[in-house]
């Protein structure tokens, strides 16, 4: 087993998945335009991948103990292969719509797969790997994102831009090649299939998981609609709205990949409460700019709010409910997926009801909530002797 190399290929997978999200958030005009769709369908080509993508996780999560993490992720390769390019000869908006899942499923594999895996790999300092994995989405988003600008520049349309999908899909396909991978570390301690279940019904994992649907609905919707909202709202010509994607997720890629260690330093809930402030802020601020410098302010507030958000979730899950294993992570993660899928046509509807900067003040209510539910669960903490790791057979 080649750990690195493992490590590597999870990076690029996670790319290839993030480049889907920027790619697709950059050519949803076209997709109006072309399928002559409302606000509301376009809602729900937004949300199509993350169906995908969450009922895979949910799936996929626990077939890792049955087929292997390997099988799972050339899975992944095969699906966000295939889904690029029918999303290229889509005929009309159902087969879209079916592209659109196959890429999500790919994303969900891609998920269900890595996360288990570098908890596996690296079970000493998973928060801190699995936030260094997990600073390859922004990462793919700013790739993703810059390239789809320069292609609007220079006149290449939106079949371009989904083929760029196909490099880092075959380069992790590639890296995949050969290689061995561990069982999952619920599995390699001998931890029964049904515990994982009994992990799940503990009060703080209900907690847990309604905390990722919205700290995913914050992250993550208000990333589908920066563009739309931006060319909307501030009349660009350039088309200039995915910058504002890019800014936030450039921001979100420094901040995971060089201050993961600042998890535990406050306590990863405890870092979930203080940064949701700054991300109700940067909704609520973007929701009332009245220049790009004021909605590239208000974004990057949102980036330094929401960047930890991710990986922190399943860092917590992993750490706090190591017997849940891989199902754990999956429902975990699939929730988050699912949380985002619902938000999408949500703010979908509520941009034909209201408007977009309407839209965003509304959906700043969700971080306020995210305060108040992790400062209870931290000091909780505080009087029960401070955040804990657990350990299978502790």
């Amino acid at each position: 087993m080649n750990k690195q190399r493992l490590f590597t290929a999870s990076c690029i997978a996670l790319i290839a998945t993030a480049m889907s999200f920027a790619i697709r958030g950059d050519i949803m005009g076209d997709f109006e335009s072309i399928f002559q769709l409302n606000k509301t369908n376009v809602g729900w080509i937004a949300g199509a991948a993350f169906w995908g993508f969450g009922l895979s996780i949910f799936i996929g999560g626990p077939l890792c103990d049955v087929l292997g993490m390997g099988t799972i992720m050339r899975l992944a390769a095969a699906g966000h292969i295939g889904g690029t390019l029918l999303t290229i000869v889509a005929p009309n908006f159902p087969v879209l719509f079916l592209a659109t899942v196959i890429i999500g499923i790919a994303n969900g594999l891609v998920e269900a797969a890595v996360n288990p895996l570098i908890a596996t790999i690296y079970d000493k300092e998973k928060t801190v790997k699995l936030t260094a994995l997990h600073a390859w989405f922004p990462g793919g988003v700013v790739i993703g994102g810059v390239l789809a600008f320069v292609f609007t520049q220079i006149g290449l349309g939106w079949q371009a831009k989904m083929l760029l999908m196909l490099v880092p899909s075959v380069i992790y396909t590639f890296l995949l090649l050969g290689q061995t991978f561990p069982p999952t570390e619920r599995v390699a301690a001998g931890v029964a299939f049904g515990d994982m279940f009994k992990e799940l019904a503990r009060p703080l994992f209900v907690v847990i998981w309604v905390g990722m649907m919205l700290t995913a609905a914050t992250e993550l919707g208000p990333g589908q609609w920066y563009a739309n909202v931006f060319n909307e709202v501030m009349a660009s010509t350039a088309q200039a709205g995915i910058l504002v994607l890019v800014w936030v997720n450039g921001i979100m890629y420094l901040m995971r990949q060089f201050g993961g260690g600042i998890s535990h330093k406050l306590s990863p809930v405890g870092l979930v409460a203080v940064t949701a402030i700054p991300a109700a802020a940067g909704l609520y601020f973007f929701s009332h700019a009245q220049s790009p410098a004021a909605a590239f302010a208000a974004a990057a507030l949102l980036a330094i709010g929401t960047a930890f958000w991710w990986p922190t979730m399943l860092g917590i899950t992993s750490e706090r409910f190591p017997r849940a294993g891989a199902l754990g992570l999956a429902v975990i993660g699939g929730t988050g997926s699912f949380a985002t899928a619902i938000a999408g046509p949500v703010m979908g509807r509520l941009n034909d009801m209201y408007g977009p900067r309407e839209m965003l003040a509304l959906w700043a209510i969700l971080p306020v909530v995210l305060v108040a539910i992790f400062g209870a669960i931290y000091f909780r903490d505080k009087t029960t002797g401070g955040y804990r790791v657990e350990r299978i057979g502790a």
